[in-house]
């Protein structure tokens, strides 16, 4: 399994919406997409302007074409509520619970 990891920082304010546009407008997409798992969406305790959604994958390679094919259209979505370019990062899934993935066994 391979989880692509996007942090954003909202304009101030704008978590909420932020999160409802993922879940209104990203998420149907995504649920698309050959190879998609899940998704989750956290927003900072600390820092309630920064947002970080967690997509999980079968492969590296379902994560790589959602990236190159969807990845910018999504991008351009959301743009009106980030206050800065999103932080993309990508690994390999060694251990879930609630996946069920073990040490050893990431695609």
């Amino acid at each position: 399994m391979f989880t692509r990891v996007v942090r954003m920082n909202c304009n101030f304010g704008q978590a909420n919406q932020t999160c409802k546009n993922i879940n209104d407008k990203v998420l149907p997409i995504l649920k698309k997409q050959q190879g998609f798992v899940d998704e989750i969406v956290l927003v900072s305790t600390t820092d309630p302007n920064h947002v970080w959604a967690q997509s999980f994958w079968n492969t590296r390679e379902d994560a790589e074409r959602y990236n190159r094919d969807q990845y910018p259209k999504i991008r351009e979505m959301i743009q009106d509520v980030l206050a800065s370019e999103p932080v993309v990062e990508t690994y390999d899934v060694h251990l879930s619970t609630s996946h069920r993935i073990v040490a050893g066994k990431a695609a």
